[in-house]
């Protein structure tokens, strides 16, 4: 299943490395980090809760860009 969200990043790296981090993080099949429009598309694998893989999301974000916000 694929959900987009509102993120609040300030750069095109910063944006690049939240994909990274996001795709390694448990329960994620795929994510991309739009710079331009402030979207966060996720792909969730089967049968996991999303609210806490966005939790998961969102803390690996944070090590990134310590002032993140993700719209869950």
């Amino acid at each position: 299943m694929k959900k987009t969200y509102n993120i609040e990043v300030d750069c095109a790296n910063c944006a690049n490395l939240m994909e990274s981090a996001t795709k390694k993080t448990a329960g994620v099949a795929n994510a991309v980090v739009n710079f331009m429009t402030q979207k966060m598309i996720v792909e969730f694998e089967e049968d996991v809760d999303q609210m806490k893989v966005m939790k998961a999301v969102l803390k690996a974000c944070r090590k990134v860009e310590p002032d993140c916000e993700i719209e869950i």
